[in-house]
């Protein structure tokens, strides 16, 4: 198993879809949601993936394909 920071940016079409709910019931992978901000309009989340490479990376262009946007987080980011 490996664990891969990301940050969702997710545009006003997506904000009410399950997008991460979704990912990890598709794709077998244990997620951490570690900080977000959702709007009516916007939202991103830094999210902790855990599970099967390949997994993870599938679960990633899913979530891509819906018409998120995925970048690595630093996995050092701050805690507060």
């Amino acid at each position: 198993m490996v664990k891969r920071c990301v940050i969702f940016t997710f545009s006003q079409e997506m904000v009410q879809e399950p997008v991460i709910y979704t990912m990890s019931q598709q794709f077998n992978i244990i997620t951490n949601i570690r900080r977000a901000d959702i709007s009516e309009d916007k939202g991103w989340a830094i999210v902790e993936l855990e599970g099967n490479e390949n997994d993870i990376e599938q679960g990633i262009t899913w979530v891509t394909s819906r018409g998120a946007r995925v970048d690595p987080a630093d996995e050092n980011f701050p805690e507060n």
